[in-house]
């Protein structure tokens, strides 16, 4: 069996980093969380994170600042910016910056994260009662 996908979840807020953490953990994730954009960067440093679920207004270093910087080291993650304020200019910002999606909180996890095998993995979720889809790596939700 092929192990899911290493996430790193980064919010200011205490309350989101525990239930999505405790959310994918019961999914068999392996799941980290951490408070801060500054945090995040030295733990993505290791190379072995897939995802990172980043906060837009964080204290000290914001989350397009990190996205900017977290571009630039050797095996990236897929990042999917999170934000309870964002905007359309956001979230543009976000994807030339190279976000892999961009959503809003607060996240509701309809179905599952599933591993499908090797490197490729899907995530699905509904934002603000919306199904929306992620493609990673060129698989499709159902």
């Amino acid at each position: 069996m092929t192990p899911k996908p290493h996430l790193l979840i980064v919010d200011d807020e205490a309350g989101i980093r525990e239930s999505l953490s405790s959310i994918l953990k019961d999914e068999g994730y392996h799941v980290e969380a951490v408070a801060s954009a500054e945090e995040a960067l030295q733990r993505a440093a290791h190379g072995d994170l897939e995802v990172i679920l980043l906060d837009v207004w964080l204290p000290g270093l914001d989350g397009l600042e990190a996205l900017s910087r977290l571009q630039v080291i050797p095996r990236a993650p897929a990042v999917i910016m999170i934000s309870g304020h964002g905007t359309i200019e956001t979230a543009v910002r976000a994807t030339k910056l190279g976000a892999f999606d961009f959503i809003e909180k607060p996240l509701f996890w309809c179905a599952t994260l599933s591993n499908s095998g090797g490197s490729r993995r899907k995530i699905s979720y509904s934002a603000a009662s919306s199904a929306i889809v992620i493609r990673l790596s060129g698989t499709v939700c159902p």
